[in-house]
């Protein structure tokens, strides 16, 4: 299961494989050298505050490391487990017909399938971006691995379905009884407010394979 003490131990785990300290693996994936401070691990309050999966595929890349090997790191026992999780092309995702009221998908046709380690308890599915409407963070080809039962906080990234059709990845900014507030990936672009009754669902951005 991806714990939050599991997960932290895995990226000081993959430093030491490399003859690095935490902070020398954030510098050398390009973030900011106090990101994996253990002071950042836990909010003043007591709150988890666990690495992006942007973070993450950072440092796999700076290391040559497999999400594979990242995730024996967080499994050291050999208990990584495995399971078939249910995917979908990005432009069919606004098929309300395919997803129940919780935002799940179901069981009928339209979904194709693909092994991915197992989250544990949080439901995920997955989508395949189709042409550049995320681009240039997510672009053709890339597989999101998104939850819509996980719990989301401030600077999240979700994916968001609307009532008219439309899949927004954006970062979550606030989200309140009547609006959800979203904070776009790109500089310069305007922030987005939609009412909460025009969501159809939408589902934390757990882990990106690009």
């Amino acid at each position: 299961m991806l714990s939050h003490d599991r997960v932290w131990a895995a990226i000081d785990a993959l430093a030491a494989r490399h003859g690095m300290t935490a902070s020398g693996l954030a510098r050398k994936a390009g973030l900011d050298a106090t990101s994996f401070n253990k002071s950042k691990r836990v909010s003043p309050e007591g709150r988890e505050r666990w690495p992006s999966t942007e973070s993450i595929a950072k440092i796999l890349r700076a290391t040559g490391a497999s999400l594979e090997d990242f995730l024996r790191l967080v499994e050291p026992a050999g208990s990584l487990r495995r399971s078939m999780i249910p995917m979908i092309a990005l432009p069919q995702a606004s098929d309300n017909k395919l997803f129940t009221d919780e935002g799940l998908p179901t069981s009928g046709p339209g979904w194709d399938e693909i092994e991915f380690p197992d989250f544990g308890q949080e439901r995920v599915f997955a989508l395949e971006v189709t042409g550049d409407s995320m681009a240039p963070l997510y672009r053709d080809g890339d597989v999101l691995i998104v939850s819509p039962t996980a719990s989301t906080r401030k600077g999240d990234r979700v994916v968001v379905c609307t009532t008219n059709g439309d899949i927004i990845a954006k970062e979550l900014k606030r989200r309140s009884a009547k609006t959800l507030e979203l904070a776009s990936f790109t500089p310069g672009q305007e922030d987005q407010a939609i009412p909460a009754e025009e969501v159809v669902w939408s589902a934390r951005i757990m882990w990106a394979r690009q």
